[in-house]
């Protein structure tokens, strides 16, 4: 017989509005999975289990009103959502994954959490994430590492990964992720999800972390495409003091909506050399993209395949804003002793980034946005780019750290995940698609990116490839 958490989000969601699932039972169902499978995994920072069960009584009472009164209610009312550490609900913990702010407890919501509000999510806690979101891996210390359910030696990828192992594992139906340098396809690939780093300004990152440098949004991280659109559609939309701006869909339109629409005949162009000059892909990711370019021929898309020369300067840039941006978070000069190797290595060669070279680097990503416009996806040429997500494969739990050599960690750190910095440069929409697993049983993702303001074209796609090739039943062993 299914269990709760075999229900996809948006039927969870339909079940509520029928009357039919109580959001308290569903929460106390995911609750119970925390209490019994989170030690093993790492997913959660914070569970916020009185929160949950104020917030599901509260659904429980605003659904049975709506139905009797013919009302609307939004589209994941009363399913669970948890939050990651990297971003502020009022009232509860927020470490941003480091022990300077083991006791932090901020007073006010960040702009997507008021949208969960407003939505009807349940939350039920906050995810687990590395210090401040810098490293492609969930390992920190305030807590234990997060694992992929798929194999628990292996780590569960970052900086989302904490969101991803509870999705993946069925401790939450859908997650809210961010994205800054591939911060939700990462962890999606290594955990067999489907994951969305939207387009720039799609989601609001205020009102009080804004990233001055652009390189960073929020997004969903789902089992389905339909349940990671349907996320999407709660948490997008502009907010009081936004700087960026995303294209709004038409009138009436919704992301989801587009996970039930065909996407017509595309020209994709596959990427399948590291950007990163050493970067060398495992033959299990080539695998993954060769089966996703026959699937995408199957489908009758046109691909072409296409070699980018490595180039130096894209990580140099990257380099010199991730490295200010690692002092994003104050920390008084007696506390810095509490952080990790590389955040100190970070926040110090950050702290030489002059003014003038922050504006270079800057520069230089509106540059390349400029470039792989006009040469791959203006109009008449390519309307969307598929490469590998990562590298490699799933790397083990310690296996991505130097703490004894930082400066080496952050470069090997690029070797593993050459593919996903570009997006998060050029604010371009990006996904991660679980198509292949490899012989030892572990996800490979292929990640697909789209015109600057074409999210829904991307799922879209997204939902035909599902549709062709369904991964959804794939559950990973401690499901």
């Amino acid at each position: 017989m299914a269990e709760l958490h075999d229900l996809s989000a948006t039927e969870q969601a339909r079940e509520v509005r029928e009357g039919r699932l109580s959001p308290v039972d569903l929460t106390e169902h995911y609750l119970s999975r925390m209490d019994t499978l989170d030690g093993e995994l790492g997913a959660f920072l914070t569970p916020t289990p009185e929160l949950a069960r104020k917030q599901a009584a509260e659904a429980e009472s605003e659904a049975a009103a709506a139905r009797r009164e013919g009302r609307a209610l939004p589209p994941l009312f009363g399913v669970p959502v948890p939050v990651k550490d990297l971003n502020m609900v009022a009232g509860v913990r927020c470490t941003f994954g480091s022990r300077a702010y083991a006791d932090h407890v901020p007073d006010v919501d960040d702009h997507l959490v008021t949208r969960l509000r407003a939505g009807g999510t349940i939350m039920t806690g906050k995810t687990n994430t590395p210090e401040f979101g810098l490293p492609c891996y969930t390992e920190n210390a305030v807590g234990p590492p997060a694992r992929t359910p798929w194999d628990t030696s292996r780590s569960a990828g970052g900086s989302s990964g904490g969101a991803a192992a509870a999705v993946a594992a069925g401790l939450a139906p859908v997650a809210h992720a961010s994205d800054g340098g591939g911060s939700i396809r990462i962890p999606a690939s290594v955990c067999g999800l489907f994951g969305i780093k939207p387009s720039r300004g799609r989601v609001s990152g205020g009102p009080v972390l804004h990233d001055i440098s652009g390189l960073s949004t929020s997004g969903p991280l789902a089992r389905t495409v339909a349940d990671a659109a349907t996320l999407l559609d709660v948490l997008a939309g502009p907010m009081p003091g936004d700087p960026y701006g995303a294209p709004s869909l038409p009138p009436g339109e919704t992301f989801a909506g587009y996970a039930g629409r065909e996407p017509g005949r595309l020209r994709v162009v596959a990427v399948a050399d590291p950007p990163v000059p050493g970067a060398e892909l495992h033959p299990d990711c080539r695998a993954a993209l060769d089966g996703s370019v026959a699937l995408l021929r199957e489908l009758g898309h046109e691909v072409d395949e296409v070699a980018l020369p490595a180039d130096e300067a894209l990580m140099d840039s990257f380099t010199a804003v991730w490295a200010v941006m690692a002092n994003a978070h104050p920390v008084a000069e007696q506390d810095e002793e509490l952080l990790m190797p590389l955040t100190r290595h970070l926040r110090e060669l950050g702290r030489q980034v002059s003014g003038v070279a922050l504006q270079q680097a800057l520069y230089a990503f509106r540059a390349l946005g400029q470039m792989v416009a006009d040469a791959l996806l203006a109009e008449g040429a390519y309307d969307l780019v598929l490469s590998p997500t990562l590298a490699r494969p799933p790397a083990p739990v310690g296996g991505l750290r130097n703490d004894a050599d930082p400066a080496a960690e952050f470069a090997a750190l690029a070797h593993f995940t050459p593919f996903t910095p570009l997006f998060n440069a050029t604010g371009q929409p990006a996904v991660n698609v679980p198509l292949h697993w490899n012989a030892q049983g572990l996800p490979i993702g292929v990640m697909l990116a789209g015109r600057y303001g074409e999210d829904a074209t991307l799922v879209s796609l997204s939902a035909q490839l599902e549709a062709a090739r369904p991964w959804a039943h794939r559950r990973p062993p401690m499901w």
